[in-house]
């Protein structure tokens, strides 16, 4: 059988449109600011900070995916991910608790 003549174009994007998040509190862009914060944006924008500076001196990061976070050339690396941030390292942070706080108060302080 004889291959077809388009046969390396990809069309996936044909098959599997991109998926765009319309739930308010899906991330749309993350900027790392110093002090262990974040600069947030969401789908609806409204946008907000995230302090962590609290919560990354904690003792009760000591062992946890978000102890390596403590390097701020680590913290550096957030990134935006289907909505969420998140770091190589494996942490998280939760989207809805962050916009909820966000929508308050223009900040979600982690402590």
């Amino acid at each position: 059988m004889p291959p077809t003549a388009n046969s390396e174009i990809d069309r996936a994007v044909e098959v599997a449109p991109e998926i765009t998040h319309t739930v308010s509190w899906r991330v749309t862009s993350v900027r790392v600011l110093p002090g262990a914060r974040l600069e947030v944006s969401f789908v609806d924008g409204t946008t907000g900070r995230v302090e962590m500076g609290a919560f990354l001196g904690s003792p009760s990061v000591v062992g946890t995916v978000f102890e390596p976070l403590r390097d701020p050339d680590a913290f550096a690396e957030a990134a935006v991910v289907m909505g969420v941030i998140q770091w190589p390292s494996g942490a998280d942070l939760a989207p809805d608790a962050m916009y909820d706080a966000i929508r308050e108060s223009g900040r979600w302080v982690l402590d």
